[in-house]
């Protein structure tokens, strides 16, 4: 037997501890749920060092049993909150316009748990300088687009017990909300985990009414006839993945060397920090000094829009906001010439910007798809802002954030807080092998890493 393959010891299906009446009417897409039907599900998870015996006073085979049960209960009562989840896509078809997809919440089997196993220790995983491809065995769902949702599970928990660790890896449907929405249900997860609140009782109740724009809603057609017509399926290129870490000195550093720069004060850490990523990327790609890039950034709608969102309106509610540049430009002006790209961008994108988006993608309905990212770009994703250390299930602390096959492609940058906190950054970087060899000998930007 192959000690580096994942094996599947089991799997089940969870279903909400008890249905609510709010759970029975169909959970519906909003435009910005739909554009996703098309790119994959979103795979995160934390590795956790497993507890000394003892401390538990179990046997470990005895430790991972009485983990995985509590799992499932509090996954259950999470689920109660997060019912949407725990539901199957359905599509109607109508005459005109034909296509019309909701989520059910009644007729499914529930969210998958998988018991999975590998015969490898936390620093097998952790020590090499790129991130082992095992990893992405840690996640269910490998390769499927959001429409699989008909006839797979909305959110899959694979548990992968290591030697000495335990990693809970979750895929979850990105048509039915974001990273926001992801780690939100993370977070209430570890919270009933812990007995932190009542089942009946939670911190933070997601706001799961859907948004519309005035006159629009709640049912959104699409102009197909056919799944065809709008799914791609995606094959990620051989890439190299390393993290990043960057220190908060070193990012306050960043911050004030881009302010000064551009004589200003209005540019954040994380535009300096991008900015520093989408020179160094286009720097070590050679790019013609004419060629377009540009920098994208993932953005969280919630408090652009007027009123605002509730920070737990729990759907999709994000876009991107782009600098752009020739790429001799970028290269011939400073950090804080980038920098200063990146904050406008932003600071464009208010409530007028995000309206005129929704507006006009009804007027002319699309689905997203992966090769939408040129490969002369940088794509910022995720977001350091998440609680995701915040998370623990009896193991202490996690060690490691680790994400999975999708979203991935040359260019693509996931961004975490620094595991020792205190406004430090991890960057996940993705990039052909050609074009990390040459990041990795670019001064700048690794003298600005740790």
């Amino acid at each position: 037997m192959d000690s580096s393959a994942v094996r599947h010891i089991s799997e089940s299906f969870v279903k909400p501890h008890w249905k609510t009446e709010e759970s029975k009417p169909p959970f519906y897409l909003t435009p910005w749920d739909l554009a996703m039907l098309s790119v994959q599900y979103i795979q995160k998870g934390l590795l956790f060092a497993k507890p000394p015996k003892p401390v538990i006073h179990l046997q470990q085979d005895d430790f991972i049993n009485y983990f995985l049960d509590k799992l499932k209960d509090s996954l259950s009562l999470a689920l109660v909150h997060f019912y949407p989840l725990a539901g199957r896509l359905v599509t109607r078809k109508q005459d005109d316009p034909p296509y019309f997809v909701f989520v059910d919440c009644n007729n499914s089997p529930g969210a998958k748990l998988i018991h999975a196993a590998l015969d490898m220790t936390m620093e097998e995983i952790l020590s090499p300088v790129y991130v082992p491809l095992v990893v992405q065995s840690f996640f269910d769902h490998d390769r499927a687009v959001n429409h699989d949702g008909h006839t797979r599970p909305l959110l899959s928990i694979q548990v992968t017990e290591l030697v000495d660790g335990v990693f809970i890896g979750a895929s979850m449907n990105h048509a039915i909300g974001d990273g926001t929405s992801f780690w939100h249900f993370f977070n209430t997860w570890s919270e009933i985990f812990q007995g932190k609140s009542s089942p009946s009782s939670i911190s933070r109740p997601p706001v799961l009414d859907r948004w519309f724009p005035d006159g629009y809603g709640p049912i959104i057609n699409l102009p197909f006839t056919h799944q065809d017509q709008f799914i791609k399926r995606y094959e990620s290129p051989k890439l190299m993945e390393r993290i990043f870490h960057f220190s908060a000195e070193t990012i306050a550093g960043l911050k004030s060397k881009a302010n000064a720069e551009y004589n200003t004060t209005k540019i954040s850490s994380f535009q300096s920090l991008s900015a520093l990523v989408w020179r160094s990327i286009t720097r070590a790609r050679h790019l013609p000094p004419d060629q377009t890039t540009c920098c994208r950034l993932a953005i969280n709608n919630r408090p652009r829009l007027d009123p605002p969102l509730s920070p737990d309106y729990f759907g999709n509610s994000i876009q991107t906001a782009q600098g752009v540049s020739k790429a001799g430009e970028l290269l011939e002006q400073n950090l804080g010439w980038a920098a200063w790209k990146l904050h406008e961008a932003v600071a464009n994108h208010n409530d007028r910007a995000v309206r005129g988006f929704v507006e006009e993608w009804l007027k002319n309905p699309f689905v997203y798809h992966m090769d939408l990212f040129d490969p002369f770009s940088v794509m910022m994703g995720s977001s350091p802002r998440f609680n995701k250390y915040g998370n623990e299930f009896g193991m202490g602390k996690a060690v490691a954030l680790l994400s999975g096959y999708s979203h991935k492609f040359d260019g693509k940058v996931s961004c975490y807080p620094g595991h020792e906190g205190g406004g430090s950054i991890d960057l996940e970087v993705c990039l052909l092998p050609e074009f990390m060899g040459a990041l990795e000998s670019d001064e700048e930007f690794m003298s600005a890493t740790s």
